[in-house]
């Protein structure tokens, strides 16, 4: 049996919320509390691809500082534009 969508989105919210190091518990509960609603099941299976990986290359990867896999490439591109906006 397969997962419901609002069973899914709130799957991966925690999965965002509940990370190893506070600075990508920061950036991902409120990446995902603004955009994961709006994704096609193509974006959640990348976006919960990326959450499959360690924080401190997620860290390295959205802070500009070590290049990222090309398969998630644009979901951090997104991420890094999404904490610019924040920023203002």
């Amino acid at each position: 049996m397969s997962e419901l969508p609002a069973i899914r989105l709130k799957r991966l919210k925690m999965r965002s919320m509940r990370r190893g190091i506070k600075e990508m518990d920061l950036i991902l509960s409120r990446y995902a509390q603004a955009k994961l609603a709006v994704f096609d099941a193509a974006s959640l299976d990348c976006y919960e691809d990326l959450l499959n990986e360690n924080d401190q290359d997620l860290y390295q990867w959205v802070s500009g500082q070590a290049p990222c896999p090309p398969r998630i490439s644009e979901m951090i591109e997104d991420i890094q534009a999404f904490i610019a906006q924040a920023r203002g």
